[in-house]
């Protein structure tokens, strides 16, 4: 009897286990190129997303004359993002002048025109300057308990500095839920606010002309 119930705890674990793994689903991997497109602006939209950039390793590089993003096909409402980012510093491919520049970009809305700086919510990577709310086309939220202003690009600036030096990777996680945003950095909250003007929408990976490097890209889907 006492080995039935042993038994039975285990098996629920192990279904507990497998259920949450079957929430998370890895995002813009090379096996599965049909669920996001990318997009340069003297190009349009590019369905097979490794003519625009490099997709190998378990990373996806993202580097080249022209900026251009990764975005994927569906939609998220409740979610928690996860992904890694690096500056790619290799002395063999361009490396743009100036501070490094790059974002995070998520609640995109079907429907919003591609263009370089889409509507949505943008998680700013920045060299010395990463967490930030980056708000585009409109786009609104409430910090500390102040709703910010509408405009093409306003910035809500980072709670605090958390980024590791160049070369190093770091870990971005991202939480939309109950109608709350959290931006996390390498294990510290960065940046938080409530009731978003925007509640669903596709994630984005940005390139700005500087060289970056994405891998682990996973989603895990919430109910609330």
């Amino acid at each position: 009897m006492k080995f039935k119930v042993i038994f039975s705890i285990v098996a629920m674990f192990i279904g507990a286990v497998q259920f949450v793994s079957a929430q998370k689903t890895k995002l813009f991997s090379a096996k599965h190129k049909d669920t996001f497109y990318g997009f340069e602006p003297s190009l349009g939209r590019i369905e097979n997303p490794s003519d625009l950039f490099n997709i190998e390793n378990k990373k996806i590089h993202l580097f080249g004359p022209k900026p251009g993003y990764l975005i994927t096909k569906d939609s998220y409402k409740n979610f928690e993002l996860r992904a890694q980012y690096c500056w790619n510093l290799d002395s063999t491919i361009t490396q743009k002048p100036g501070k490094k520049n790059s974002g995070l970009m998520y609640l995109v809305p079907h429907g919003t025109k591609d263009t370089l700086w889409p509507k949505g919510f943008q998680y700013q990577i920045k060299e010395g300057g990463t967490g930030d709310f980056v708000l585009l086309q409109e786009v609104t939220v409430d910090v500390k308990g102040i709703k910010t202003t509408a405009g093409r690009s306003v910035t809500s600036a980072r709670f605090l500095d958390a980024e590791k030096p160049l070369g190093e990777w770091n870990t971005i996680v991202i939480t939309k839920s109950n109608g709350v945003i959290k931006q996390e950095l390498n294990g510290l909250l960065v940046n938080e606010g409530t009731n978003p003007s925007i509640n669903e929408g596709r994630i984005l990976l940005q390139f700005e002309g500087y060289p970056i490097d994405f891998r682990k890209i996973y989603i895990r889907k919430k109910k609330k």
